[in-house]
């Protein structure tokens, strides 16, 4: 039976003082310079659930994946690439993989079509959880066998770092190996390893032997800089597992970089990554947090919405998600006007169900007339099934009361927070019918705004923001609604 290895915490500060100092030269227009030609593939961003476009802006994410749509998408972008929202972390294995198989035979048809060619990356959790192996194993179905697959989760937003291959989750000063944390006690995607080495094969052993695993330390990046990166990739032997260690925002560009100078000598590879790569790799900078008056601004303004109250969605349950509803609850004391929604009544019987929803719609559209920001969120209690499966299907019910809630929410809000990925997902797609939206920005670190001005889109216009369940600290919701609250 398969052990994994164990970690103690260690301090944020002293071990990040510990490394080599980063690389010193700047990638970034290596990067672009690469990018910017014709010959560099598009690249598709597979986004198991929205929160992926949390490092990027001035992109497209489409949530419909018809080979018309993504002719159209794959013959508009000339370079870089764009997201193509699956919310597969919401779906049972079996169904995760057919799906991704039919985005990837769709994308193979529409890229014939319009003679483009393409890279696939997988946009997974930071925090380890969704369907590995199962999705790059779909992908390789379809598109053959790569070289390697790239296991790169790493993002600086959310305080998730890679060193010594070992994944750690930041709080506080401490870096807590990530087999400690709750994220890591999922009832669908549960792990004990903190290793990636161990993860692979705790996850995959089947397929994978401890020696078909190699790393990128950060000496190879920090010393070496993107040639020592190639270099090691293009050395890697088929078939293996490259887990990428990175530490700061510099170091997955000088893995982006090296990864496209290996692509480029005809190396090919399959991505899993956080969010972090994608940016890098798109060679896309960070900018400051967007002010909902920035917003407002141009033809599209929409004053009678201004007005309106801000609804805020909240299904996660991890405890990060939690915490942050009580400060805001705390924090805006009755500028707020909070509808818990029970989770017990909601999957009991289909009356009770919509009971409870439809006196939620009710006093939701009431208050957001009235200027109110409203909360609606599941009860705190998690309930679970007795297997994984059963689980999932607990979080489908709930999430379907919860689209339910915004397909009858007849108020334009003066912006949407859609709390968790799943959450967030299935109220852009089911409950607002979005079938492509751009990404502008950020709404705070780490937190993606999206804008879809679909005349089929419900609310069509409204700042939608894509917050995710596990990152920000216990004050990031409730200070953005109150910098988005409308000021008397």
């Amino acid at each position: 039976m398969f052990t994994p290895r164990q970690y103690d915490n260690v301090p944020f500060q002293a071990t990040l003082s510990s490394l080599p100092q980063p690389y010193q030269q700047d990638v970034l227009p290596e990067i672009k310079t690469r990018i910017s030609s014709l010959a560099t593939p598009l690249l598709i961003v597979l986004d198991d659930d929205p929160t992926g476009t949390q490092t990027c802006h001035n992109i497209a994410v489409l949530t419909q994946w018809t080979v018309p749509l993504l002719q159209n998408e794959l013959s508009t972008t000339t370079t870089g690439g764009f997201f193509i929202l699956t919310n597969s972390r919401a779906l049972p294995p079996s169904e995760a993989k057919s799906l991704i198989s039919e985005i990837c035979q769709n994308l193979a048809k529409a890229a014939k079509l319009v003679g483009k060619e393409y890279q696939i990356v997988l946009r997974g959790d930071s925090t380890l959880r969704g369907h590995f192996p199962e999705e790059p194993e779909a992908v390789e179905a379809l598109l053959g066998i790569f070289d390697a697959w790239i296991l790169a989760p790493f993002f600086y937003q959310g305080g998730r770092y890679t060193i010594d291959d070992v994944h750690y989750v930041r709080e506080g000063g401490i870096l807590v190996p990530a087999s400690q944390t709750p994220f890591a006690q999922d009832a669908t995607f549960g792990y004990k390893s903190s290793n990636l080495r161990d993860y692979v094969l705790e996850k995959a052993g089947s397929r994978f032997k401890d020696e078909d695993i190699c790393s990128i330390t950060l000496e190879n990046i920090r010393l070496g800089g993107s040639e020592s990166v190639a270099g090691k990739l293009i050395g890697a032997k088929k078939g293996s597992v490259i887990v990428v260690n990175a530490a700061e925002e510099s170091d997955m560009a000088v893995f982006a970089a090296g990864a496209l100078l290996a692509e480029q000598k005809g190396k090919r590879f399959l991505y899993r990554t956080g969010a972090a790569f994608v940016s890098a790799r798109l060679g896309i900078t960070s900018i400051p947090p967007l002010s909902l008056e920035s917003l407002y601004h141009g033809p599209t303004q929409d004053l009678g919405a201004i007005k309106n109250g801000g609804l805020i969605i909240a299904g996660s349950y991890v405890p990060k998600t939690t915490a942050q509803l009580q400060r805001l609850r705390e924090a805006r004391g009755r500028e707020l006007y909070v509808i818990e929604l029970d989770v017990a009544s909601l999957i009991n019987t289909d009356k009770e169900a919509d009971r409870v929803l439809d006196l939620c719609i009710r006093d939701a559209n009431q208050w957001l007339k009235d200027g109110k920001d409203v909360l609606v969120m599941t009860s705190r209690k998690l309930i679970v099934g007795h297997d994984a499966l059963s689980s999932l299907s607990i979080g489908g019910a709930v999430a379907a009361a919860l689209v339910k809630v915004v397909q009858n929410i007849t108020i334009k809000p003066r912006y949407i927070i859609g709390k968790g990925g799943i959450t967030s997902s299935d109220a852009a797609t089911k409950g607002l019918n979005m079938q492509r939206a751009m990404v502008i920005g950020q709404a705070a670190p780490g937190v993606p705004l999206w804008k879809c001005e679909e005349s089929t889109s419900k609310h069509s216009g409204v700042p939608y923001v894509v917050f995710p369940g596990n990152v920000g600290d216990e004050d990031t919701l409730a200070n953005l609604v109150e910098r988005w609250a409308i000021q008397s």
